[in-house]
């Protein structure tokens, strides 16, 4: 009579292969991606939002960089206010390039020096603030009949650091920047960034303002800090799994499944 019973060999064969696929599974598993931490803005409807900083002005500050033009019904007149500005600056774009700017530079007593006029007073003042008081000083001393003056910021910049694709510092032509806006200019966060928790520093005078936003809650449209100003910083911090990415564990972990993989396909072939 034949014996039913399998083979006691195969017993410990299936049972260390499936300890095996499982452990594997169970190290993949754990290496994967939340994807609800890794999108914006989730589970919000569709809705509308008003916000009350669009016209929000900054304010000019030492070491800014402005460009002042000056014309008026006597092109020869203005020649001598549209002269060569006096300082020269370099800034680094989010493609990598470097471009340079002329202007003049606020200095540490926020005073600029402007042809003719001498040293006027530019740091705490808005542009329009400044093009008013050098249009009236132009108009009072007769030096020029119906001026018209142009001031624009050349270092009108953001900074972008951490997990984002092109950390960089970015200049900004239009003078007006949102948080989006800014990291869409770095190349987007990377999977790993901690979307609700993006650090913003801001400094306003002599005092540093650190923020923690979220970019998960409908909130960000219509917080104060959603519009950004001339050199705010924007730190986006990287979430566990980069953490764990990085780690001893990890960097062995490739190795260790293809060794468990090899050892299963061994076990079953020779044994």
């Amino acid at each position: 009579m034949k014996n039913s019973t399998p083979p006691l060999a195969l017993v410990p064969k299936k049972s260390f292969q499936l300890k095996i696929l499982i452990f594997i599974s169970i190290i993949s598993l754990s290496s994967c991606v939340n994807v609800k931490k890794a999108t914006y803005f989730n589970d919000i409807p569709d809705t509308e939002f008003r916000s009350r900083f669009e016209n929000m002005e900054p304010v000019i500050q030492e070491n800014d960089l402005l460009s002042i033009s000056v014309s008026s019904l006597n092109p020869e007149a203005t020649e001598v206010f549209n002269a060569s500005n006096v300082s020269v600056t370099q800034t680094s774009t989010a493609t990598g390039t470097t471009t340079q700017a002329s202007g003049y530079l606020v200095d540490h007593e926020g005073f600029i020096r402007f042809p003719i006029l001498g040293s006027l007073k530019a740091a705490g003042k808005t542009k329009q603030q400044l093009r008013e008081e050098i249009t009236e000083e132009l108009i009072d001393r007769k030096l020029l009949l119906e001026p018209i003056v142009d001031v624009r910021y050349l270092n009108y910049r953001v900074s972008v650091l951490g997990e984002v694709k092109n950390p960089s510092v970015v200049t900004i032509p239009s003078e007006k920047v949102t948080l989006l806006e800014a990291l869409g200019l770095a190349g987007d966060l990377t999977v790993y960034a901690k979307r609700d928790n993006i650090l913003l520093i801001r400094e306003e005078g002599n005092v540093k303002k650190l923020v923690r936003l979220d970019l998960t809650s409908e909130e960000i449209f219509t917080s104060p800090y959603y519009h950004l100003k001339s050199n705010d910083i924007i730190y986006v911090e990287a979430n566990k799994s980069k953490v764990a990415s990085t780690s001893r564990i990890n960097q062995w972990l490739p190795i260790i499944i293809s060794t468990l993989s090899l050892a299963v396909i061994a076990f079953d072939r020779f044994l």
